[in-house]
């Protein structure tokens, strides 16, 4: 599970940011293409704040469609794994969203 990991640099990220501030509330931008389980961030994130800036802290993710764009017509088109096939037959495509990981808000 990287889950926990990525988690972990989420928490520390939060925490250099918060400069000894206590975190009320982190909100996540997940990509649905990014093959991150958001309930495994939500499940390690209440394990990795134990004891720190972010314990009780409330997690919030937002999860972003795969979308993307045709190179051929020049189409955008969702996605719902990291490939594809354009209404033209094309399977030329470039990724718009769906691949994110970003720290989206912290609130203090």
């Amino acid at each position: 599970m990287h889950e926990l990991g990525i988690t972990q640099n989420i928490v520390a990220i939060v925490t250099e940011h918060a400069q000894g501030a206590k975190v009320q509330k982190v909100v996540l931008e997940i990509g649905k293409l990014s093959a991150i389980m958001p309930d495994a961030i939500q499940f390690c994130f209440d394990i990795c704040t134990q004891h720190t800036l972010l314990e009780g802290a409330k997690l919030e993710i937002l999860e972003i469609p795969g979308l993307a764009k045709c190179r051929q017509c020049s189409a955008e088109i969702p996605l719902q794994q990291p490939f594809g096939i354009c209404n033209c037959g094309s399977t030329q495509l470039t990724l718009i969203t769906g691949e994110e990981l970003k720290i989206k808000q912290i609130e203090i």
